[in-house]
């Protein structure tokens, strides 16, 4: 029994040493190639990037403003429960737009692009390599990280950064709904309390930890996608795989990235 149990156990760790060295090679490929590729002379390719950013953004755009509307206004009632109790409901305002702008916009933008965005490159990706389209590339010469890998990745970068902005202001002003329809405070009133909470580093803090997140979408889609073998089984599992990691990923690098900036005085 003991055996079994410590074979399984190594088997999981080498499992997930193999997989974390995989996420480093794509990591560390594509950013290479992004910061090399024009010293060297070469192109990254500017239309493809941009159809992936206006992708990435299109397919998540609603669902974001949706859902951050929803938190902004659960998490003003919320805290006006309590707040109340205190005698201070004006400070609802304060609360969720600090909320908003430091943790929860860049974490449901970046939940919410994984699913629809990640799991699409990765399936788009795991089509291509059990068709063997990845490796016709490498026998014509081309490079897959820069034809494939890169313009998603630098369209995850800007589009979750771009998303989480706008998700924070629609949590706000879902949060203000709740403050002039059930506690009565004046709209004006309550953006001008919301915005006047805020500082730059709630706001390059929540900027952040978006960027964070995009990378790490990025690298495990693609990944995942990559690495995919067999038949179309795989795809749906290796789809199932890239939206778990990520979300976990991202959750823990949300932790680090929060304890990295309370470390350093700087939330």
């Amino acid at each position: 029994m003991f055996t079994q149990i410590l074979n399984l156990s190594g088997t999981w760790v080498l499992n997930l040493l193999a997989d974390a060295g995989r996420l480093w090679q794509v990591a560390y490929g594509a950013t290479k190639r992004v910061i090399f590729v024009p010293l060297r002379g070469g192109r990254l390719r500017v239309s493809a990037t941009t159809a992936q950013i206006v992708s990435a953004g299109n397919n998540s755009l609603w669902l974001v403003a949706l859902i951050s509307i929803l938190i902004g206004m659960i998490l003003a009632l919320q805290s006006a429960y309590q707040l109340s109790q205190l005698g201070v409901a004006n400070l609802v305002a304060n609360l969720v737009a600090v909320s908003m702008t430091r943790e929860l916009a860049p974490l449901i933008t970046a939940i919410l692009v994984a699913g629809r965005v990640g799991s699409a490159i990765t399936a788009e990706l795991g089509t291509m390599k059990i068709s063997q389209e990845i490796d016709a590339l490498t026998v014509m010469g081309i490079d897959p990280m820069t034809l494939v890998v890169v313009p998603r990745m630098i369209g995850l970068l800007i589009a979750v950064p771009a998303l989480t902005i706008f998700s924070g202001l629609l949590g706000i002003l879902g949060g203000c709904v709740v403050g002039v329809s059930v506690l009565g405070l004046g709209a004006s009133g309550y953006l001008s309390d919301s915005f006047g909470a805020l500082v730059q580093q709630d706001v390059w803090g929540g900027v952040l930890k978006a960027l964070v997140f995009g990378f790490i979408i990025g690298v495990v889609s693609c990944q995942q996608g990559l690495d995919t073998e067999g038949g179309a089984d795989e795809v749906g599992r290796s789809t199932t795989r890239a939206v778990v990691r990520s979300i976990v990923l991202i959750i823990a690098a949300d932790l680090f990235v929060t304890a990295f900036l309370y470390l350093r005085g700087l939330t």
